[in-house]
């Protein structure tokens, strides 16, 4: 390594230092100035990150196509609700049948409840995998949507345990700013170490070739269910999140649509990139609020004089949103980032930082992700 690129490697990871005390003392600013509306947005955008990246790891750097992430999310979000509701709120949701008898008085602290709610989405994630993970391509996306679906109408008809389509409510509000955003940071550090280690270039090489990754001694099927395994771990985690910012969850949550929306954020940001995730998530879960008013009626002023006003128009959001995607698939058809990841030299090629004896213009591995 030459004195450049150690001077160079250095200042990337300083400037990655102050970029995330940054956006730590931005967060903090956040929780306490922001309204209730736009900090829930902000949480969001962190579960969003968590639940993008889980399915970029398979979907992107492991080349499978799953559609099962709703059924796992769905999964965490029951295991930590169950966990950390207290004896009296669950007596109070299971009105028309009582919650069974080992699980009535079991309340434990939201970290551990956290870690249970991936480990029991990863241990069925990996009771999946086994059979799933022989089928490729649009078979094996078929079969994990089957499965989502199972998972779905199983927490719909388990009245004594899930409380059934009425769902559960008044779940303790755990899922603050820090306990989200600390969440997000070490899904995307834990990613970030994952594909730079020797682990990330075998989940790589059989998405891009199986037979050249098993010629070279990838164990495949074995590396495939590892992956699908820390994915369901990270989708359980997510929905956990996700049902305490949002304090209540029911079986209709986890549909389909909600597998889709998380699939969007991958694609449009970048298929096998981290950074795309990450400001896809971003993206998506701003424009979706951001565009609400277009669902109410317009008017456009000048002045005192009203040039004209339109009736509400409820989906006219989705529209416009279906335009913004329309429009990037059709000029960034790889997505926002592609495969690509975040460097500090890209801002250094465009000008933005002092290039240092012209080492900078050769770099592009090393950033921040």
């Amino acid at each position: 390594m030459t004195v450049d690129t150690a001077q160079r490697r250095r200042r990337h990871h300083l400037l990655t230092a102050a970029a995330a005390v940054a956006f730590a003392l931005f967060l903090l600013v956040a929780d306490r100035t922001f309204d209730a509306f736009s900090l829930r947005v902000l949480n969001l955008c962190g579960i969003y990150v968590v639940l993008a990246l889980s399915l970029n790891l398979v979907n992107g750097f492991t080349g499978l196509f799953s559609l099962g992430h709703a059924g796992f999310m769905a999964v965490g979000a029951y295991t930590s609700a169950l966990l950390t509701m207290t004896p009296a709120e669950k007596e109070l949701n299971f009105f028309l049948e009582p919650i069974v008898p080992w699980l009535a008085a079991v309340t434990v602290p939201f970290p551990l409840a956290l870690v249970a709610a991936g480990a029991v989405a990863a241990a069925l994630g990996f009771v999946i995998a086994a059979p799933a993970l022989r089928l490729r391509d649009d078979y094996l996306a078929i079969a994990t949507l089957g499965f989502a679906e199972i998972i779905r109408v199983v927490l719909t008809n388990l009245q004594p345990v899930t409380n059934g389509a009425l769902g559960l409510k008044g779940l303790p509000r755990f899922a603050g700013t820090g306990v989200v955003w600390t969440c997000a940071a070490l899904t995307v550090l834990f990613m970030v170490l994952l594909v730079r280690s020797a682990y990330g270039r075998a989940l790589k090489a059989i998405r891009d070739d199986e037979i050249a990754a098993a010629a070279m001694g990838v164990d495949v099927f074995r590396t495939k269910v590892v992956s699908f395994t820390i994915s369901s771990f990270m989708a359980g985690v997510g929905g956990a999140l996700l049902g305490h910012v949002l304090t209540t969850i029911d079986p209709k949550m986890f549909t389909f649509m909600l597998t889709f929306n998380i699939l969007l954020v991958v694609v449009l940001g970048g298929i096998g990139s981290i950074t795309g995730s990450v400001i896809a998530s971003f993206a998506v879960t701003v424009l979706m609020e951001a565009l609400r008013f277009l669902d109410g009626p317009l008017a456009l002023r000048i002045g005192e004089f009203e040039l004209f006003r339109t009736e509400a128009r409820p989906g006219l959001r989705m529209v416009v949103f279906s335009a913004f995607l329309m429009a990037v698939v059709l000029f960034r058809q790889r997505g926002l980032m592609g495969t690509r990841e975040f460097s500090w030299s890209m801002f250094s090629r465009a000008g933005l930082l002092p290039r240092r004896r012209g080492g900078d213009a050769a770099g592009g591995t090393h950033g921040a992700a």
